[in-house]
């Protein structure tokens, strides 16, 4: 199911050191087209440049896109630039990059490497995202120890955890630049 829409480029109010990404707020119409409400991948294009891309929750049951400093070059668009997106929802998500914080853990933890590599790119995806969702270091390391001991006694799937943002509110696109 393909989807079409044109929207502005925002520039985020905090960045990272390169300075040089954007983003786009996702209509509620085009993401209520998509398969999930938490990280969506997608494939499509940018002004017809071609991408794929994660979609991230908005907190408010629609998706937010960074979109990188590769593919504005690519594309030929800045910050503040209107532009018109066509996206479709990947058949297969991608099998997520894992952390080396994770990685590491699940390899100290043969029962829940066992379990990780048991369960579905979904349920791997939700993990990461929880964990990747901690604010602070230490929750961070808090929620891979819990990952693994919930993993190793055969839990699937990351429990509490809200992958749209929507109820606990954990997740929202960023602030734009004044």
């Amino acid at each position: 199911m393909t989807s079409q829409f044109k929207a502005t480029l925002l520039r985020p109010a905090k960045q990272d050191s390169d300075n040089s990404w954007a983003f786009v707020l996702l209509p509620k119409s085009v993401s209520e087209k998509l398969p999930r409400r938490g990280r969506t991948t997608v494939e499509g294009t940018l002004n017809t440049y071609a991408f794929q891309a994660t979609l991230e929750p908005d907190g408010q049951l629609s998706h937010w896109l960074r979109v990188s400093k590769e593919l504005l070059e690519s594309a030929g668009v800045n910050s503040g630039d209107d532009v018109t997106f066509e996206i479709t929802p990947v058949e297969q998500e991608p099998e997520p990059e894992v952390p080396a914080d994770l990685q590491d853990a699940l390899a100290a933890s043969p029962e829940a490497q066992a379990v990780w590599s048991d369960t579905t790119t979904i349920a791997r995806l939700d993990w990461i995202h929880w964990i990747t969702s901690a604010k602070q270091s230490k929750t961070r390391a808090k929620r891979i120890l819990d990952a693994c001991d919930m993993l190793a006694s055969g839990k699937r799937r990351v429990c509490c955890f809200d992958p749209s943002g929507y109820y606990s509110k954990a997740f929202s696109p960023p602030k734009t630049a004044g």
